[in-house]
């Protein structure tokens, strides 16, 4: 009997089905396990840079923003609770309010005028046409620059009597639109975003154009064949077909503009009175420029919790919205 119980179970028996159903998946898990031993060489070390120089400072500015210290090793920090933030939201510190401002406005524009530029460049550039390569090269190009190299340029394409704006401006009769660009605390900000949008809307093309290569031919020629034209063709194909790449670069948007720093400090500083000064310039000079490290890492941790509020929900929806 025992020889009997011990036979392989004949074809297309339950049991032998059920064999076959656990079998592989078992196999499977083994395979997944294996791969991921053999990944952890080279993930503990990028893990651990990753937390040293990355996690660890931010929750340090997390932690330090309840503490008044002036950064310097003679002075114990003194714990504070949450004056920082009180005096941040109560307008004890003024300057807060017209960052948060000014960082809330480049965002927003940054939102529509780049990315609608750089979806209308990539649409074009991406039909056959002389010389294609080149023209995506040149409107490139500017991404690759340093931001403070950037500043610098702009800083000479503005000023009030040598730049070329000006110049320009007075050669073609339109002496009264000159402007002391970067100097009027009305038009700075929109000033510097320019530049930002000269250098920034290249990198995003390269993204949609990526995106618009994925879209597939036959979906398009199915819909000309239906009767659609243009305008239905890319609402109804190609927006659907760059869901994905909208989420990238919507997402890298967002971070990059509340982040903007390097081409504030090399335009203006953050002057004149203060009319550019942004949350991540502001946490850096309440940090090293007054010594204030327990109010700089408040404007941090409210500059760390402004984006997460914005860019975790779109990208919980946008994954699920894939999902379904």
């Amino acid at each position: 009997m025992s020889v009997i119980e011990h036979k392989e179970a004949p074809e297309g028996s339950p049991r032998r089905a059920l064999a076959r159903q656990t079998k592989p998946g078992r196999r499977q898990r083994g395979a997944h396990r294996n791969t991921f031993i053999a990944a952890l060489p080279y993930l503990v070390p990028t893990a651990l840079l990753y937390g040293y120089f990355l996690l660890y400072p931010m929750l340090d500015s997390v932690r330090i923003s309840f503490y008044e210290w002036s950064g310097f090793r003679t002075q114990e920090p003194t714990w504070v609770g949450l004056e920082n933030y009180v005096r941040l939201f109560t307008g004890a510190d003024p300057v807060f309010w017209k960052a948060f401002q000014n960082s809330v406005i480049w965002v927003a524009l940054a939102v529509l005028i780049p990315m609608t530029l750089s979806l209308l460049l990539a649409l074009a550039l991406n039909r056959k046409m002389i010389g294609r390569n080149l023209f995506r090269s040149v409107f490139y190009i500017p991404a690759v620059f340093a931001s403070i190299t950037v500043a610098a340029m702009w800083r000479w394409i503005y000023n009030p009597t040598l730049g070329a704006v000006n110049q320009v401006l007075e050669g073609i009769g339109l002496d009264s639109w000159t402007q002391q660009w970067l100097g009027n605390p009305k038009i700075a900000l929109y000033s510097i975003f320019v530049a930002a949008v000269w250098q920034g809307v290249g990198f995003n093309m390269v993204l949609f154009l990526a995106g618009l290569q994925q879209v597939p031919p036959e979906l398009v020629e199915a819909a000309k064949l239906d009767g659609a034209r243009g305008p239905q063709i890319f609402r109804h194909v190609t927006v659907p077909a760059l869901r994905p790449t909208f989420v990238v670069v919507l997402i890298l948007t967002i971070i990059n503009s509340l982040k903007v720093f390097d081409l504030v400090v090399g335009m203006t500083g953050g002057g004149p009175a203060q009319s550019t000064q942004v949350l991540a310039l502001w946490s850096y000079s309440q940090s090293f420029s007054n010594h204030n490290f327990g109010q700089g890492g408040a404007v941090a941790t409210v500059l760390l919790v402004i984006s997460l509020c914005l860019v975790v929900p779109y990208l919980i929806w946008a994954l699920k919205g894939e999902e379904d």
